[in-house]
């Protein structure tokens, strides 16, 4: 020991140094608004940083965490009740014009709405936020759907 007393670490070569410029944060925080899902790996490429870099700006500087949206019950809109009883109306027509022969054609059972959308897995499905911000969510009736008769 050469008399040293110091208990902190002092720099080393060699050790990586966080230089992040208010002018990157703000360019950091600008793609991330402008793209809730965009990954720490493409805002580091965007801004030509390393990964550590971004994770830091987005997730120290910016207290950006990433939550994943939660899927809340399919609720009907008034057009997709009308586009229902449109469809039982019309039916009801082809019934009526071509009698027990039209049902002897149709195969009945209970009501099927097929999706035809690829769910997002958790993973895509998420997007940053800063702590006290809503939790996002997905409703399944924003994507097409398509009633089998």
């Amino acid at each position: 020991m050469n008399g040293t007393s110091s208990v902190t670490d002092c720099p080393r070569p060699g050790q990586a140094h966080r230089v992040v410029t208010p002018e990157a944060i703000a360019a950091v925080e600008a793609i991330v608004k402008e793209n809730r899902r965009v990954t720490v790996n493409e805002i580091a490429a965007h801004m030509d940083m390393s990964h550590g870099s971004a994770h830091h700006t987005v997730h120290d500087v910016l207290q950006f965490q990433k939550v994943s949206a939660r899927w809340v019950p399919r609720q009907l809109t008034a057009e997709l009740k009308e586009r229902r009883v449109d469809a039982c109306h019309e039916l009801l027509k082809r019934f009526e014009a071509k009698g027990d022969g039209f049902l002897g054609r149709n195969v009945t059972g209970d009501e099927i709405w097929v999706h035809y959308h690829q769910p997002e897995t958790k993973k895509a499905s998420k997007v940053w936020r800063h702590t006290p911000s809503p939790k996002p969510k997905n409703s399944a009736h924003n994507h097409l759907q398509e009633r089998l008769c």
